[in-house]
């Protein structure tokens, strides 16, 4: 073990944590969106909504993160699609954790009893106001738990951006490797900090559900 060496090489990877970091938010924030999206297009009324909503899912949980980034970073330009390796990891990503948060959130949404529908409906309230005062409120303290498994699973997903280039923790490793040959402690030092992130991610989901069951 090399601990000279890590040490000298420590700031570059915080550095790279921070990236790592902001790449998980955004991604995240992307993929909460299209999931709520795809969670109403796949509950929608018009079969047209629902039909997206299901190729969406199928298309994007089918196919590996990986040729999605590839097809979006280097077969984007040939259809006018012009982004840098940031931008597309984030897009990239984006969509796919969306497909999967679609079906959480789905999922949550339809373990209510349907009873509660009928009874809010018989009260006068619309198909709207039953789903935002009646079945969401249940439906979040099913669900965060859930979510937090795929934000998880999405930080972790974020190393594969190295692949296009994007200086974040596993790109920083593997660019150390070549110059140090030393592979086992800069993927000793990424893997750390990649359980440091993961850990404060899953102290504030535990937060997060803890404040949802009280309210």
């Amino acid at each position: 073990m090399d601990f000279e060496l890590m040490q000298k090489v420590y700031p570059f990877f915080l550095e790279a944590a921070w990236v790592t970091i902001l790449l998980s938010v955004l991604t995240a924030i992307l993929g909460l969106t299209l999931g709520a999206l795809g969670t109403f297009a796949r509950l929608s009324r018009f079969v047209v909504l629902r039909a997206i909503g299901a190729a969406y899912v199928s298309v994007f949980r089918g196919t590996p993160a990986l040729i999605q980034l590839f097809i979006l970073y280097f077969g984007g330009p040939q259809i006018g699609i012009q982004l840098d390796a940031f931008q597309a990891g984030v897009i990239g990503l984006g969509i796919n954790a969306g497909a999967y948060m679609t079906e959480t959130i789905r999922g949550a949404i339809i373990s209510i009893d349907k009873g509660q529908t009928e009874a809010a409906r018989t009260l006068g309230l619309s198909r709207w106001q039953t789903m935002y005062k009646v079945i969401l409120p249940q439906s979040l303290r099913l669900m965060v738990r859930p979510l937090g498994v795929n934000i998880n699973a999405l930080i972790k997903a974020t190393a594969l951006v190295a692949a296009i280039s994007v200086v974040e923790l596993t790109y920083t490793a593997q660019r150390y490797i070549g110059s140090t040959y030393k592979p086992f402690e800069m993927f000793l030092l990424a893997g750390v900090l990649y359980m440091i992130i993961i850990y404060v991610a899953g102290r504030g989901v535990t937060w997060l559900d803890r404040k949802v069951q009280i309210t």
